[in-house]
This record gives C-alpha cells, sequence and structure tokens, in this order.
C-alpha cells in the first residue's frame, strides 16, 4: 500500500508559500510563476492556512475586491486539513473528496514538510493500478 512517504520521494518536498500580511496579488503571481494552484500560508514557520485559486475567485473577484490591496489572511482558508508521512494513499483520497479540497499540507512532529495535491493522489493510484492489471496479466499468460 502506498503511502504519503512515496509520493513525496517520487515528486520532491518543496512548498511554495506565502506570508499572511502578502497581498493576494503577490501570492496570484507566485502561483503563477511556479505554475501551482495553491500556497500554504506561513506565520513564522507555523502553517496558518492555504489560499488557492478557488479562494481569490470566490472571496475577491466575486466580492469586487482588489487583489493588490487585499491580504492573504482576509481570504485564507484557515481550517487546514494535512496529512502525514505514514498516511494511506486511499486515507488521504478519502480526505480530499470527503472536503471538498485539493491540496494536503504534509506534516512531521507539528513542521511542514511537503504538500501533495489530489493530481498527485490520482496519479499514484492509476500507477498501481497499472502495476496490478500488468501483474495479472503476466500471472494469466504463464
Amino acid at each position: 500500500m502506498k503511502t504519503v512517504r512515496d509520493i513525496l520521494e517520487a515528486k520532491g518536498r518543496t512548498v511554495w508559500s506565502v506570508d499572511p500580511g502578502s497581498s493576494v496579488f503577490d501570492a496570484l503571481s507566485l502561483m503563477a510563476e511556479k505554475e501551482i494552484g495553491a500556497l500554504v500560508v506561513l506565520d513564522g514557520g507555523r502553517v496558518a492556512g492555504i489560499i488557492s485559486e478557488r479562494d481569490y475567485a470566490r472571496k475577491v473577484i466575486l466580492h469586487g475586491r482588489a487583489s493588490p490591496t487585499t491580504r492573504v489572511e482576509e481570504i485564507m482558508t484557515s481550517h487546514v486539513a494535512y496529512t502525514h508521512l505514514d498516511q494511506s494513499i486511499e486515507e488521504c483520497m478519502a480526505i480530499v473528496t470527503d472536503k471538498r479540497i485539493r491540496h494536503l499540507p504534509v506534516l512531521q512532529d507539528g513542521k511542514l514538510i511537503g504538500i501533495i495535491s489530489i493530481g498527485d493522489l490520482v496519479k499514484a493510484i492509476i500507477a498501481d493500478q497499472k502495476f496490478m492489471i500488468e501483474q495479472l496479466e503476466r500471472y494469466i499468460t504463464t
């Protein structure tokens, strides 16, 4: 059974983050530059929230706010679901499905060590299924 550790070993542990007092415009610029859909919001090394493109669309654009004058802390999601290295991919998929979220920060001993997305989870599940199919085909043909 694959775990979060397996995903991070494959994709790396780089996490892009932003301060709560940063402008939403700066956060969006970083997301565009790194081609990612969310940033972890860190306040002194502590996970304070997460800001996503969805937060921007729903809490800035639809309310007529301006991204250069709106601070990240005003629109971020502050109740963040997270995972740990030994959690299974299936458990993580259940979390993102149940909470209708797309990103899970990975914590170890209370410290941020990575982030996984629903795309990472789907990719891992498909790889597992492909491996299983190959093994079954090999078994059938021998």
